[in-house]
């Protein structure tokens, strides 16, 4: 009885994922595959397959390893950015903090919520129309953006960890603040660590994007190179970012792991 019962629920969702998937490919337009011929995508696979090894770098400051660096550099300041102001909204926002009075820890949620509710790249159009186009448009915009993930994040290890040892330091008197430095920053920092180095890698590919809308960073020349069909610039680009970000992930994954 159970295992029918088991079935028929197994049946029922691949049907309705059949339906969902039948649905969204008649919805969509086709009609722009009448400009494709097999002559532009051997163009296209072409340009890829021979990189701009002159675009590598050239010491203009607007060659691949310097805008790298620059998309590094707006990443790592929006992040840090992001990890100080994190954390006094954990304190607002980690409800076993505020057990006499839990409406506090619900605005320090819905204030995370609302940060982490529209992507880096919506950020970066507000703050270039605000000030100006360039990197620090794209710092303030993955600095605001993490702040609500990072809060989130916070938060949530910070309602989780042991109360235990609160619960030892609260019985031979310690005070609400010797608490949070003597028990909850100790325990909590290794992980809060890990965390915004992990956020770190997730700001790298972001910030990478936001010079498409003016933010800075390697976004700006890719989308140049994509328009103008210079595709040995897009794959120069495409490997710089791919090879950044594997050497980033390398290298943060050593740090995460001396830090348990």
């Amino acid at each position: 009885m159970i295992i029918s019962q088991i079935s028929k629920k197994t049946y029922f969702f691949l049907l309705l994922l059949v339906v969902l998937v039948i649905y969204s490919a008649v919805g969509i337009d086709y009609s722009s595959l009448e400009t494709f011929s097999l002559a532009m995508g051997k163009e296209v696979l072409q340009g890829l397959a021979h990189p701009d090894w002159h675009y590598l770098y050239d010491g203009s400051g607007e060659d691949l390893i310097s805008l790298l660096l620059l998309t590094l550099g707006i990443a790592f300041l929006g992040t840090f950015i992001a990890t100080i102001l994190a954390l006094p909204l954990t304190l607002i926002s980690a409800s076993n903090l505020w057990q006499n009075h839990p409406w506090i820890a619900k605005i320090g949620k819905f204030i995370c919520n609302v940060l982490r509710a529209f992507p880096e790249l919506v950020y970066a159009i507000i703050f270039v129309k605000v000030v100006g186009p360039g990197p620090f448009a794209g710092v303030m915009a993955i600095g605001v953006h993490q702040i609500g993930m990072l809060g989130k994040l916070f938060t949530e290890e910070a309602e989780g960890m042991n109360e235990a040892l609160v619960e030892d330091a609260t019985a031979i008197g310690a005070n609400f603040w010797q608490i949070i430095f003597s028990v909850r920053v100790p325990y909590l920092l290794p992980i809060y660590s890990s965390l915004s180095l992990n956020h770190f890698e997730i700001a790298v590919r972001s910030a990478a994007t936001l010079g498409l809308v003016g933010a800075g960073g390697i976004g700006a020349p890719l989308i140049f190179a994509i328009q103008t069909r210079s595709w040995d610039r897009v794959s120069i680009i495409l490997l710089g970012v791919v090879v950044t970000v594997f050497s980033l992930d390398l290298f943060t994954g050593w740090i995460r792991r001396k830090l348990r």
